[in-house]
C-alpha cells in the first residue's frame, strides 16, 4: 500500500508559480506511475498530470498543458508539481495520487493540499 502525504499549496496571485509536493512511503512505491488532480468547489475531481515510473512519460491535461510540470525523485520518494502562469481558475484542492500508468487508474490517494490563486 502507498501512503501520500501532499504539501506546498498556498494562495498566490494570478501569474505567479507555487510548486506542491507530494511525499510517498511503501515498499513498491517507486513501481507507480503518480498523478496529480485537482477538485474546484462544486465540481468533479479533475486530472492535472502524470508521470510514469520512471519519470520518462508524462500526461498532461489542456488546461495546464505547457504552465504545469510534474516530476519525480525515486530516490527521494518524492512527486513534484511545478505551477507557472497561475490562473484564478486553478484554484482547487489539489491531489496526489498513484497508479499502474500516467493515465490511470489511480487507486491511492493523498489528503489534498489547498491552491488558491487570486486576481
Amino acid at each position: 500500500q502507498v501512503q501520500l502525504v501532499e504539501s506546498g499549496g498556498g494562495l498566490v496571485q494570478a501569474g505567479g508559480s507555487l510548486r506542491l509536493s507530494c511525499a510517498a512511503s511503501g515498499r513498491t512505491w517507486s513501481r507507480y506511475a503518480m498523478g496529480w488532480f485537482r477538485q474546484a468547489p462544486g465540481k468533479e475531481r479533475v486530472f492535472v498530470a502524470g508521470i510514469n515510473w520512471s519519470g520518462a512519460n508524462t500526461a498532461y491535461s489542456d488546461s495546464v498543458k505547457g504552465r504545469f510540470t510534474i516530476s519525480r525523485d525515486n530516490g527521494k520518494n518524492m512527486v513534484y508539481l511545478q505551477m507557472n502562469s497561475l490562473k484564478t481558475e486553478d484554484t482547487a484542492v489539489y491531489y496526489c495520487a498513484a497508479g499502474s500508468n500516467q493515465y490511470g487508474p489511480y487507486n491511492a490517494w493523498g489528503q489534498g493540499t489547498q491552491v488558491t490563486v487570486s486576481s
